[in-house]
């Protein structure tokens, strides 16, 4: 049987409808009891602290004002890296708490509505902005800091663009919430995703440095990182009073004007860059190889061209395989092969030991510390020229004539060309590849007349041989032709290294001998119209799967016209399952050099090449 419920008032608080007398002093004590806390609040504000008080109350807000960073162009001023602008949506979680109001003051359904807030504004930035609901909603609802105190400022999203952000401001303000601040945080683009995105770099983004309100986005790698300081310019600040409603109207506002970054225009070319890097990708992909480079520059050391494949798109770093971010040109150190023996030709040549028609008696092998080293191609004893010696890539005949040098004059050569140190490009992570010093056993200096021994970059490798096209003098490459402010006022840029290396008369005899190579390759290179030098390089590489030679990189070099070297092209293929420089690269620097030398208006050549025998 159930319990009668009980008729008794159960409070002194619960006024009945039809007594007016009794609502009147409910009202009566609600109002007293609201005017004693107010005055508490006033007395405490007022009386204990009136200085604190009204410090806090005015404290200064800050905020960054970043500045513009600077442009990067190609050389005739084509965009390849630019900043655009966007807004960093911040937030103050002490203002959300309360959505703006103050505390003492707020109704049952003020508190309703701001406890919903969080949960809310969450499911907004997540349709509005993707990413994840519980990170926004965490960032919301968090009011205090690791030590306790108020959080004032949280970052919800680092770069958004304005009119998204427009949208979303207005769809905050119809609910009715505040304590949401944008802030000017421009992006960075690559209008041309992929070309040159190794050497350009891009940029990362760091939430610590956010989360102090600094502007967030750093160079990650490339021209972005190497330049960061410069391209970045000095930040501003922007200091106003506020109000736990946000900017107070009418407040004290101090501005510092944020100084823009410097621009930066670099040598290279777009278009050729474009050409370039398909043509890459083409002869990767058909030889099978890991991966390859291709670098394009003039005899005076500025790079029109420098290309890797496979790449990345710099607009989405977040998307790029990680092993095809980087700058193989400058980090890959790899062991050239025959292309390292025009260098030691060049040597053997300036010191006066032969000419192109020097007779040199070549034997089928040589001995070389505990073992024999042979030719690529099988022969007994031959009567080659110093010439034939190159054309016919002859391992052999190389240190026949290398031996004629000691071991200091060798490295002297060497390091002349700029093998065993950075070339200085201004690239971040630039490696030196590795040249043994003079104390190398004789086998050594043996392996790298030839090219094994000893590793390069392809950026040593080029302009070691660009240097022999250059009347023998050796010019550091460089990727930026000139730099300016906001105001357009010049800005020095770092002047190349340049020294002689061989002589004039040595370098016309080298580039002959290239040029008589050039045309026994003439089926897989042959630029129409104009006289070219080349070698070719196919070099072995150690597996590591057995500590063995058995891995391929092919490599080729051009240089052109080869009476007045005006370019030079280089491309590198690594890891490839067979073939040879000739087969895999060759075509590619040929057609390469077939655009780039009437796009600089170099006129066809006339005179006809020197005829140079190969034996004798």
């Amino acid at each position: 049987m159930s319990k009668p419920r009980s008729t008794r008032n159960n409070s002194i608080w619960q006024a009945k409808l039809g007594q007016p007398y009794t609502r009147a002093t409910t009202l009566l004590v609600l109002l007293i009891a609201f005017a004693v806390v107010l005055s508490v609040r006033c007395l405490y504000i007022q009386g204990f602290d009136p200085a604190g008080n009204a410090a806090k109350a005015l404290e200064p807000v800050s905020l960054p004002l970043p500045a513009t960073r600077g442009t990067i162009t190609d050389r005739s001023g084509q965009v390849l890296a630019e900043s655009v602008p966007a807004i960093r949506l911040t937030a103050d979680p002490t203002i959300i708490a309360t959505n703006g109001m103050i505390r003492e003051s707020m109704s049952l359904a003020d508190r309703l509505k701001a406890q919903a807030g969080p949960g809310l504004i969450a499911g907004i930035l997540t349709t509005h902005l993707g990413g994840d609901y519980q990170t926004y909603y965490d960032k919301l609802s968090t009011t205090k800091n690791e030590a306790g105190g108020e959080l004032r400022y949280t970052v919800l999203a680092p770069s958004i663009l304005t009119y998204s952000n427009l949208d979303l401001q207005d769809k905050l303000s119809d609910l009715g919430y505040v304590g949401f601040f944008p802030e000017q945080a421009p992006v960075r683009n690559y209008p041309n995703g992929t070309l040159a995105a190794n050497i350009l770099g891009y940029m990362v983004y760091s939430p610590e440095l956010d989360q102090e309100g600094k502007y967030p986005w750093t160079g990650g790698d490339g021209l972005e990182l190497s330049l960061n300081a410069q391209l970045s310019g000095i930040d501003g600040e922007e200091i106003f009073e506020a109000s736990p409603y946000g900017r107070i109207p009418m407040g004290t506002s101090v501005v510092t004007e944020p100084q823009e970054g410097i621009s930066y225009e670099l040598t290279l070319d777009l278009p050729l860059q474009y050409m370039q890097d398909q043509r890459l990708a083409e002869a990767v992909k058909n030889s099978r190889a890991k991966f390859g480079m291709a670098i394009t520059m003039t005899v005076h050391g500025e790079i029109l061209a420098i290309s890797s494949y496979p790449t990345f798109d710099p607009n989405s770093i977040g998307e790029a395989d990680s092993a095809h971010i980087g700058i193989p040109a400058a980090r890959f150190s790899y062991e050239p092969g025959s292309v390292q023996k025009l260098l030691t030709m060049a040597a053997v040549v300036d010191k006066g030991i032969v000419n192109p028609h020097s007779r040199v008696v070549v034997p089928g092998k040589i001995e070389s510390g505990d073992s024999y080293i042979n030719d690529s191609w099988r022969h007994d004893t031959v009567h080659l020229t110093a010439t034939g010696i190159l054309v016919r890539s002859s391992n052999v005949g190389t240190i026949t004539l290398s031996r004629q040098l000691s071991k200091e004059e060798l490295v002297g050569y060497l390091e002349g060309f700029g093998l065993g140190s950075p070339t200085g490009i201004g690239l971040p992570g630039e490696e030196s590849g590795f040249l043994p010093d003079a104390s190398m056993s004789g086998q050594t200096r043996d392996n790298i007349s030839f090219g094994q021994g000893l590793s390069v970059t392809a950026l040593q490798e080029v302009a070691a041989v660009a240097t022999i096209a250059n009347k023998g003098v050796y010019v550091s490459p460089r990727l930026i032709r000139s730099a300016t402010t906001s105001s357009g006022t010049p800005v020095d840029v770092p002047s190349p290294t340049v020294r002689r290396v061989i002589s004039e008369e040595a370098s016309q005899q080298v580039l002959s001998m290239m040029e008589e190579l050039a045309q026994e390759h003439s089926r897989n290179i042959n630029v129409k119209g104009y006289r070219v030098g080349t070698k070719s390089g196919t070099a072995q590489k150690i597996d590591p799967k057995c500590g063995c030679y058995r891995l391929i990189i092919p490599s080729y070099i051009g240089v052109a016209p080869a009476e007045d070297p005006y370019l030079v092209t280089y491309v590198v293929l690594d890891n490839t399952p067979g073939g040879s420089g000739t087969q895999w690269a060759a075509p590619v620097v040929q057609d390469i050099l077939q655009v780039a030398l009437p796009r600089y208006g170099i006129a066809p050549s006339t005179a006809t090449p020197e005829d140079l025998p190969l034996f004798w």
